[in-house]
This record gives structure tokens, C-alpha cells and sequence, in this order.
């Protein structure tokens, strides 16, 4: 990966970094941050992101703002209601 397809590292980094990219990909990318100390920058902030976001509580939403959510969403199709 050259450095002017940066752009394209994007598209992996979740997986690289869930560990469910293929070994192909994660040394493709590997490479790239070898020479590229933007994508090192960016891949290190998403990796520490990621481990802040998983070590907080995960918020609770009453029943009426997961309605409005979902309503904002447009996901209220694929949620049923909870029955009472």
C-alpha cells in the first residue's frame, strides 16, 4: 500500500483492528503504518477509542427516548414494542 492510498486503509481499519481481518490485509496494513506516521496516528486513536468506549458502563435508555430514537432512525420497524 503506497502512501497516496491512505484513503483505502480506512475501509479495513475496524476489522484490522477487531482482529477479524485476514492475515493478507493485516500485513498490507502493517506495511502501510510501517512508513506512514499519519495512519500509525489515526490507527492508534481508533484503537484507544475503541478500548475507552468498552470500558464504560453501557448507558440505559427509558422506554420513551428508545422510541424517539428509533423513530429518528427510522428503525422502529425492526424493533418491536416490549410487551407489558
Amino acid at each position: 500500500m503506497e502512501q497516496h492510498d491512505c484513503r483505502h486503509l480506512l475501509g479495513d481499519l475496524s476489522e484490522y483492528l477487531d482482529g477479524d481481518a485476514s492475515a493478507a490485509v493485516c500485513a498490507e496494513i502493517e506495511r502501510h503504518l510501517a512508513d506512514c506516521a499519519k495512519c500509525r496516528v489515526v490507527v492508534d486513536t481508533l484503537r484507544k477509542t475503541v478500548l475507552l468506549y468498552h470500558d464504560q458502563p453501557k448507558p440505559e435508555l427509558d422506554e420513551n427516548a428508545r422510541a424517539r430514537l428509533y423513530r429518528a432512525l427510522d428503525l422502529q420497524n425492526f424493533f418491536a414494542p416490549k410487551s407489558q
